[in-house]
């Protein structure tokens, strides 16, 4: 896919919980309905003093259409959130290597077992693009009831999405660290305690939920692919502000390989990636 900026206009702007919004762009170009699930796009917002572009990560595609929700932290989120329906916002195409699928769909077929279970697991805001990762899932196990899609969503407080992934999950499990909603504790407290079981884990989320996954799937011998957050400058590799250490074998013996989290992933494999400092 050919790398480029376009101007999207604003379809809707809308806060879903507190300090969290979901915008809808009507990009006018149908490369965006070929997003994979957990790439990005990169924002460049109208305010010339930031200069750098906002990475955030794809929610929903539809035809023309792209779906991002967003945290408002800083002065760019917060001029993002007060564009009103209509407006121009410039716009990258998708960027970054998303989940692999068919390496996933590989491997559950090398598994003899009859039934199977694909596991999202995702806290804050990994889970917007779990939205269409599981949208694309369930597509093509659609017609395969030896399959369940099911997500694990980790949250502070008030949950959101979750109603939009029961559209395609069989199953939908939340956890608030406050305890107001769902399992009270982390959504690593909630596999280990309701002893949930599957056969491949996707996940997005903080590094710490990641790094406690990665160690729960290296003990259970299950394959895991992580997407990782890192803070971007380009978001093409070219300035290498976003590197994260992985470890390949080389010569028979294993090697510390330096990669680029928006060109090489934000998607990893979870037993590739060096989790301590």
């Amino acid at each position: 896919m050919t790398k480029k900026i376009i101007e999207a206009r604003v379809i809707g702007n809308q806060e879903i919980i507190d300090g969290i919004f979901r915008i809808t762009l009507d990009c006018n170009d149908a490369e965006y309905g070929n997003a994979k699930p957990g790439q990005f796009i990169n924002l460049y917002l109208r305010d010339k003093s930031m200069l750098l572009p906002r990475p955030i990560s794809i929610c929903l595609t539809e035809k023309k259409r792209i779906t991002l929700v967003y945290r408002v932290v800083g002065n760019g989120t917060k001029e993002l959130s007060s564009l009103k329906e209509q407006d121009s916002l410039r716009i990258s195409t998708p960027l970054g290597q998303g989940y692999h699928i068919e390496a996933m769909f590989e491997a559950l077929r090398q598994d003899p077992s009859d039934r199977k279970t694909i596991a999202l697991v995702a806290g804050g805001l990994g889970i917007p693009p779990m939205l269409e990762l599981a949208k694309t899932i369930r597509a093509q196990i659609e017609a395969d009831p030896r399959i369940k899609l099911i997500a694990l969503l980790g949250f502070r407080e008030e949950p959101f999405l979750t109603e939009e992934l029961s559209g395609f999950c069989h199953e939908v499990h939340a956890a608030t660290e406050t305890g107001i909603i769902g399992f009270p504790g982390t959504v690593l407290e909630l596999i280990k305690m309701k002893n949930i079981v599957a056969d491949y884990f996707l996940s997005c989320g903080p590094k710490p939920m990641l790094n406690a996954l990665a160690a729960h799937c290296h003990k259970t011998n299950k394959p895991l692919q992580v997407s990782l957050e890192e803070r971007m400058g380009c978001g093409y590799g070219a300035c290498v502000g976003c590197t994260c250490k992985t470890k390949k074998e080389k010569d028979g013996r294993m090697i510390v390989v330096p990669q680029k989290v928006c060109k090489d992933g934000p998607v990893f494999f979870g037993e590739e990636v060096i989790w301590s400092e």
